[in-house]
């Protein structure tokens, strides 16, 4: 195939998947080698960016997705208001942040932080597939530890991890903000050196794609 005709392949394969592709994945769909699609991949970013369209292909959570102008975006809001949404309360986003940042990390530790428990949170936050579990803390009880998933990441359009934005940056923008960490130190979004015990893969979440949004449900609990 020559560009033109792969650059179209890759545009219906993003589009009908939905979720980010793997360049590995895309190199076994059209059986060439990983710098090719890199490279293919690389210009059809640059194209759609010099168009400027409804859509963009951008790299999202160790993959390549199509995803909305983010001009388009009170338009899509709109959209998506006229379907029954799916919404988290202040909470579970809380209690998300705190799994996002502290990752691994085990529920009594969630609530010490946030002083409530928080049972129903990780169930709901569980449930949406945003956290999944790691492993089990090798401490007496052997406690469930927590992290976030791949759908975490690419409901929020980051690479991974390390571009969560700092607690410091929080900050400048609005220095009254209240977070739910005493002080950037507790922040550290790198995994810990903690002792775990893998767990069967069939007690995490699977790969479905997930919306947050920032409203509260009246049905969730503490």
């Amino acid at each position: 195939m020559d560009d033109k005709e792969t650059k179209s392949v890759i545009e219906a394969l993003l589009f009908m998947s939905g979720d980010p592709l793997t360049l590995e994945t895309l190199k076994k769909i059209l059986d060439t080698d990983v710098k090719e699609v890199e490279r293919t991949v690389g210009e059809l970013i640059k194209d759609y960016q010099l168009m400027n369209r409804g859509v963009f292909v951008t790299e999202v959570a160790g993959g390549i997705q199509m995803v909305t102008n983010p001009v388009c975006a009170p338009w899509v809001k709109k959209l998506l208001a006229t379907a029954v949404p799916t919404k988290l309360s202040h909470q579970s986003l809380e209690a998300l942040a705190i799994v996002a940042y502290k990752q691994p990390i085990i529920k009594a530790e969630v609530e010490a932080i946030r002083g409530v428990n928080s049972d129903g949170v990780t169930k709901t936050l569980l449930e949406r597939r945003l956290i999944k579990i790691l492993g089990r803390k090798e401490v007496p009880g052997r406690p469930l530890m927590y992290g976030t998933t791949k759908e975490f990441l690419q409901y929020f359009g980051l690479k991974d991890l390390s571009e969560l934005p700092t607690l410091k940056e929080f900050l400048e923008v609005d220095d009254t903000i209240s977070l739910p960490f005493p002080d950037e130190k507790t922040a550290n979004i790198e995994p810990q050196d903690d002792n775990t015990e893998p767990l069967p893969e069939d007690l995490g979440p699977h790969d479905d794609t997930v919306r947050l949004e920032t409203q509260s449900s009246p049905s969730e609990e503490k």
